[in-house]
């Protein structure tokens, strides 16, 4: 059977990610690292909104897609770089997406809706711009906070949980509460949000 557009998309997606020569381990298991993030992000989304849109879901998927090409030390190594960074980078992972969907055959305006998600267009107005960021911090929290916190002093990590915590919504904070987090994480994030 033939498959649809849709999981053409996902599997040109992951088909990109899996190129990746960074590698991040789980389980003794070496996995392409931006390939695992994009399949993190789809659980998380699915688990959070289960009715996700298609168009959402993509746009979970392609949030990072091919990151590792444009390096962050391609950038200076103060705020402002890392602002401009991440803008470059949203571009680039929107422009790489619209190309993926062209090619299996999704109208401008679909491809349209998919890179204003990518591209963290109306967070706070649109309701799936919403639920993307929701997700995208609910992995960071879920997957990655521990790692950070223990490369980081508190007073950093107390800072960045208050900028993460600006941009979700109540679901998201609610969502974000009930993940399976060590004494010392809640501890960090009751801190940040005192």
């Amino acid at each position: 059977m033939k498959p649809t557009r849709f999981e053409a998309a996902i599997a040109l997606i992951d088909e990109k990610n899996s190129e990746d020569i960074n590698t991040y381990q789980v389980f003794g298991i070496d996995y392409p690292k931006e390939l695992l993030y994009s399949q993190r992000m789809t659980r998380k989304l699915l688990q959070f909104e289960p009715n996700a849109s298609k168009a959402l879901q993509i746009a979970a998927r392609a949030q990072h897609i091919c990151r590792w090409k444009i390096a962050r030390d391609e950038y200076p190594m103060d705020r402002t770089g890392y602002l401009k960074w991440r803008e470059t980078l949203k571009k680039m992972h929107a422009s790489l997406t619209a190309e993926l969907l062209n090619q299996v055959g999704y109208d401008a305006e679909f491809i349209d809706r998919i890179t204003a998600l990518i591209n963290k267009k109306r967070i706070k107005k649109n309701e799936e711009s919403q639920t993307l960021e929701d997700t995208v911090c609910l992995v960071f929290l879920d997957y990655y906070f521990e790692e950070f916190a223990a490369k980081h002093d508190d007073e950093k990590v107390i800072d960045i949980l208050k900028k993460t915590w600006a941009k979700m919504s109540e679901n998201g904070h609610e969502a974000a509460l009930k993940l399976n987090l060590s004494e010392k994480s809640l501890s960090l994030i009751k801190q940040a949000l005192a």
